[in-house]
């Protein structure tokens, strides 16, 4: 019998490999909005929503100054960040425009809506908001039919306020 993982299992927490943290912090921290908990002497800084010990570590233990990993290359995708309302995901995606911040798409997958951008080192970010479950798209068999459908920004935007 196969192993599952127990179903309250989730991801706690990231570490990214940055090049300048004060940088970093403009994006995470400023833009973003995150709470810095802790900078841990001056190449790394554990960042959080709602005073967890840390959703980010940022740190430059093997990246101070480098240049961003290659695209076309095995590594992390994109780092997902789930907002708990639709409206907070429009005041993210408010603040990013107000910002002149650059987007790099923006989908409405059927089980959320997800906007796209990179960090300043060039890692993948994921802004999104979950559905409720009972709207997530299903084929006649009931099996979860994801989709990518492009998602009105302008729309979006408007609820924010």
């Amino acid at each position: 019998m196969a192993y599952t993982i127990p179903a309250g299992t989730r991801i706690g927490h990231i570490h990214l490999k940055v090049a300048d943290l004060e940088r970093s912090l403009k994006f995470y921290r400023d833009l973003l909005g995150f709470e810095v908990q802790q900078f841990y002497g001056d190449s790394a800084v554990f960042i959080s929503a709602g005073g967890y010990h840390h959703h980010i570590g940022l740190n430059t233990w093997h990246s101070k100054n480098a240049a961003p990993a290659p695209i076309n290359t095995a590594g992390l995708y994109h780092t997902a960040i789930l907002y708990p309302t639709r409206k907070d995901l429009a005041i993210a995606l408010k603040r990013l425009l107000e910002a002149n911040y650059p987007l790099t798409g923006a989908s409405d997958h059927g089980v959320s809506e997800a906007i796209y951008l990179n960090d300043p080192d060039k890692n993948g970010v994921e802004l999104y908001w979950d559905k409720p479950k009972e709207q997530w798209p299903k084929d006649d068999k009931g099996s979860l039919q994801m989709i990518t459908e492009g998602l009105d920004l302008s729309e979006l935007v408007k609820l924010a306020g």
